[in-house]
């Protein structure tokens, strides 16, 4: 409608162009003037501005392509997203990776982190083979980099890319795995910056400080040989950040309510860990993580 519209009027402005032309030209013929000569010297000129017009009406089209593509290409990617979502909540982990893997070329940062975590998702799975688990970490961490590069200003490109880092740390050796440490920590850190309301990002920051607090004695000292500052942490730092992730999100999460009750357990606190680990035993599984926490969560319930 807005093309049509803009080429009417540059038709009527040709229209009066040319009729004011022919008007000039009468006026000068009465007055003694050759008005066969100016009405023939004005065919170049409409020429010109036919060619004027068609030039306008081609760059037009253009522009109103272009910004339909646009407005189009974004739509699909918000439907993309959408199905994505819901096959998430859904527990269809291997549908959701069908669907995404289909797009992996995308420039969507939004689209890229989602594809990020459903690589790393399948290959989490009991059924994945150990070969297919390193080629879906290493894919994740790719994906999720991308997402980064796309839009630094996502939580959850960030959120993304610390989680794969950490899980290619474990066929990159202990000395790779320690150094990730400080990378891994600055990515969590910056996605709580920028959504201190995601309770997921949170938590992520309470495993980093419980992994490095539960570290054993002879990765400490491997640690203090590789580095002037190895990354350390504590258990009562780690307890903060899992009550402040229950705190944003209650029952967001059965690993937190777990993690929750095995860092009492550390602190020597049992009648609290019994509290947590109670409500990760007790917690809805709808997915295979879910499953095994609820037997982790029985089996430490059982030796209280």
């Amino acid at each position: 409608m807005a093309l049509s519209s803009r080429l009417w009027r540059l038709l009527t402005l040709r229209r009066g162009a040319t009729q004011s032309f022919r008007q000039l030209a009468r006026t000068w013929g009465s007055r003694g003037h050759c008005g066969s000569e100016v009405i023939r010297n004005t065919r170049p000129f409409k020429r010109g501005l036919l060619f004027s017009a068609l030039s306008f009406l081609g760059f037009e089209t253009y522009q109103v392509i272009s910004q339909a593509a646009v407005v189009h290409a974004t739509a699909k990617v918000e439907e993309i997203l959408e199905q994505a979502d819901y096959l998430y909540e859904s527990g269809e982990t291997e549908k959701l990776y069908q669907l995404l893997t289909q797009y992996k070329e995308s420039e969507d940062a939004e689209l890229l982190w989602r594809l990020a975590r459903a690589s790393r998702d399948i290959a989490q799975l009991s059924r994945t083979s150990e070969e297919e688990k390193k080629v879906l970490v290493y894919e994740a961490l790719e994906y999720a980099k991308r997402a980064l590069e796309k839009n630094e200003s996502s939580f959850a490109a960030h959120k993304w890319y610390a989680i794969c880092i950490s899980d290619v740390g474990d066929y990159e050796g202990i000395k790779v795995k320690i150094a990730n440490a400080y990378i891994i920590k600055e990515h969590f850190q910056k996605a709580i910056e920028l959504n201190p309301k995601d309770a997921t990002s949170i938590h992520l920051m309470g495993i980093w400080c419980y992994t490095f607090a539960e570290m054993p004695w002879y990765q400490r000292r491997i640690a203090k040989v590789l580095f002037a500052n190895p990354p350390t942490s504590t258990y009562e730092e780690a307890l903060k950040y899992f009550h402040r992730a229950e705190q944003v999100d209650p029952n967001f999460y059965s690993k937190n309510l777990l993690l929750l009750g095995k860092t009492y357990l550390k602190l020597n606190n049992k009648k609290l860990a019994a509290f947590w680990l109670v409500k990760a035993k007790g917690y809805p599984a709808h997915t295979e993580e879910d499953k095994q926490i609820q037997t982790e969560a029985a089996q430490l319930l059982t030796g209280l």
